[in-house]
């Protein structure tokens, strides 16, 4: 309480030779506002946090301060609109220290202020730019969709790819190399189908489907050397329900896992990871390109057994000299002794630790509702839920920044039917700060957009290449076709 009282003084001090209003009274709540900011770690090159006041106001103000560095924000239509100049310098004066922020009401003409809250700036960026899919949230549709890009430093969206410029097909699975911007794939179906490969200047159209595999290739993770490319191959349906908390089922009816040789257009596989007696799917490459991992269930008749199929999570050796797997199959994660069923594995780039999603049946987990992230941490073994991001809802796909220290995820906690993408913190000690919504220009923004935030992945920078390009390529390339290697 007496810090409180010094803060306030201090505050006091400072709006006096600033635009300040008279206080006649100080809550002891903080303010109740969205998105909600209040508490959470952000990086130094994130955009400003602009949010809103919920509870009803003549007139609203917020203070900004960390050390010397102070300034007055004035609410409106659109709430708290951040000035980007003023918030980048307050950004490098706090980084590794934190910012306070005091909201401040006017009523029946008397002013009051909230208890403050504040804001923690880590000492490390996050990657500049978010790759995401909008998406109507059912999935049965795909009349409008594109995938797109979000500048983190500021609130600039530029599509990557639209369907509208490729006859409104299905554009899905981007992935990209260790985040890098120029190097990535995407699948597209129905109408002029393929896998469309980007390095740098070259742009590559693949038919991938085999007479060997069940299906095109689907789920991918990139081999760190950028030579291989992971894949599930899956036959996969679709079903609704009429009387359920999860509204969408999808489930595979069989699955398998390979990887694709980029140079020389070949897939490889092996026994421990495609077999009828087992449904392989979501693979994942360990950052020293050593180690596949996968999720693996024991195969059931479906669709009569769909909510008996638990995965379990494993790892298997690879050789990326050879292109051989290993005889051993471990596991991280065992269903049967567990009782839920993993999906989703991705290991941070340094190595050290394993994020994963777990929910009580199947794997496409972000349309069930008891869908948490876990995280693995690979020097102790030791696995435990993420209590400090997980809510009620839907909290399922997410990936990694290049440095490891920040963290992308889907949730529907915000209303049980779109998702959106929340970004957290992971310290050297491993302790996971509580996530912040990815901040817009309008703090209302989220309860009017209708489009859901798919396969959110961080990328370094920028990708150059044309959306029309990439259509042209689509349109009249008539593709590579893979083979699979004996």
């Amino acid at each position: 309480m007496e810090r409180k009282n010094i803060y306030l003084c201090m505050l006091a001090a400072l709006l006096s030779c600033s635009d300040s209003v008279k206080m006649s009274w100080t809550a002891e709540h903080m303010p109740n506002i969205f998105p909600d900011y209040a508490g959470v770690v952000i990086p130094p090159n994130i955009a400003p946090l602009n949010f809103a006041l919920k509870d009803s106001a003549d007139e609203t103000r917020v203070v900004f301060a960390s050390g010397e560095q102070l300034f007055v924000v004035k609410g409106g239509k659109q709430g708290f609109v951040i000035p980007d100049s003023k918030w980048k310098k307050m950004l490098g004066a706090a980084t590794g220290k934190s910012i306070q922020v005091t909201v401040q009401a006017k009523r029946g003409g008397e002013w009051m202020a909230y208890a403050p809250f504040s804001i923690q700036v880590a000492p490390e960026k996050v990657d500049s730019y978010l790759a995401y899919r909008l998406i109507d949230p059912g999935y049965e549709l795909w009349n409008k969709m594109g995938i797109y890009q979000r500048d983190l430093e500021s609130y600039t969206q530029t599509p990557i790819i639209e369907n509208k410029m490729s006859g409104n097909n299905c554009v899905n699975c981007h992935s990209f190399c260790m985040q890098n911007p120029d190097k990535m794939l995407f699948h597209m179906r129905e109408t002029f189908p393929g896998t469309i490969l980007v390095d740098g200047d070259k742009i590559e159209k693949l038919n991938t489907k085999t007479k060997e595999t069940i299906s095109s290739l689907v789920y991918p993770s990139w081999h760190p050397s950028g030579k291989y490319v992971a894949f599930s191959v899956n036959t996969t349906k679709q079903a609704f329900h009429l009387n359920d908390k999860n509204r969408v089922e999808v489930y595979d009816e069989a699955s398998d896992v390979v990887v694709y040789d980029v140079e020389k257009h070949e897939i490889v596989t092996a026994s421990n990871i495609f077999s009828k007696d087992a449904f392989e799917t979501f693979p994942t490459f360990s950052p020293d390109g050593k180690t596949l991992y996968f999720c693996t269930a024991e195969a059931r008749p479906i669709p009569q057994e769909y909510s008996e199929v638990k995965y379990n999570l494993c790892s298997v050796s690879f050789d990326p000299a050879t292109r051989a797997f290993g005889t051993q199959v471990d596991t991280l994660y065992n269903a049967k002794s567990g009782g839920m069923s993993a999906s989703f594995p991705r290991v941070s780039p340094d190595g050290r630790y394993l994020l994963y999603t777990l929910s009580g049946y199947g794997n496409f987990s972000i349309w069930h509702k008891d869908a948490d992230l876990y995280m693995a941490d690979l020097q102790t073994g030791m696995s435990r839920p993420l209590t400090e991001v997980n809510s009620d809802d839907v909290e399922s796909y997410h990936s990694w920044s290049s440095n490891s220290r920040w963290f992308v995820f889907s949730s529907r906690q915000i209303d049980g039917l779109y998702t959106r993408p929340y970004i957290a913190y992971v310290g050297e000690d491993g302790k996971v700060s509580k996530p912040f919504l990815l901040p817009q220009k309008d703090a209302g923004f989220y309860h009017s957009f209708m489009k859901s935030f798919n396969i959110p992945e961080f990328i370094t920078g920028k990708v150059k290449v044309q959306g029309r390009v990439l259509a042209i390529k689509a349109k009249e390339d008539k593709g590579t076709d893979v083979r699979f290697a004996k």
